[in-house]
């Protein structure tokens, strides 16, 4: 099939690690834990899968409703990087910027949507397109949405194994990782949107 012509381990590993530390799943252990216990037991499988599908139907069908308000995929990506930016700089600095509200559901919501397929990661997954193809995002989705599942099967087990200092130490890294790929993806696609401007 043609679509396996663009198939891209870097690109793949890079997809993967971009939407790794946006959903930033590891991070997001205690509150995991905490609505086991408020709830009861989250159905991994059920979790994981509806989020995954939500990032692939957004994949495609975002870039449709981008076209239907007359934006274009560069300006779509650059009001990504700000939202990465933004979403780096809470794991960094430990603030909240974005409120949320408290939940009233487990499984698909709160921990599919807006957890793991929240308002950031669909953003980001958009954003993608502006820099790499379809067949490696998905893949890079799929993987993401593997090791959703398994966090969210071993979320009290990990809780208990890493402790809330290491958890905090992992979130600053990757927010350290999810700054410079929103610099370097605001820089791509502002110079993108110049030229594109000069050429008409």
């Amino acid at each position: 099939m043609e679509i396996f012509n663009d198939f891209s381990i870097k690109e793949i590993v890079t997809c993967f690690m971009v939407l790794f530390a946006v959903i930033d799943i590891i991070g997001s252990v205690p509150i995991v834990v905490s609505l086991q216990q408020k709830f009861g037991q989250i159905e991994a499988g059920k979790a994981s899968i509806t989020a995954g599908a939500i990032m692939i139907v957004f994949l495609f069908v975002g870039n449709k409703i981008l076209k239907l308000i007359g934006v274009d995929v560069n300006s779509f990506a650059i009001a990504g990087a700000f939202v990465i930016f933004i979403i780096a700089l809470e794991m960094i600095l430990g603030i909240e910027i974005n409120k949320t509200t408290e939940a009233k559901a487990a499984s698909i919501v709160p921990i599919a949507f807006p957890l793991v397929a929240g308002a950031g990661t669909l953003t980001t997954t958009l954003s993608l397109r502006a820099e790499f193809h379809d067949i490696n995002i998905i893949l890079g989705i799929i993987l993401n949405t593997i090791f959703v599942y398994l966090v969210l099967k071993s979320a009290k087990w990990l809780e208990n194994k890493m402790g809330e200092a290491t958890l905090s130490i992992l979130q600053k890294v990757f927010g350290i990782i999810l700054l410079a790929i929103s610099i370097k993806l605001f820089t791509a696609n502002f110079a993108q949107l110049v030229l594109n401007y000069i050429n008409f």
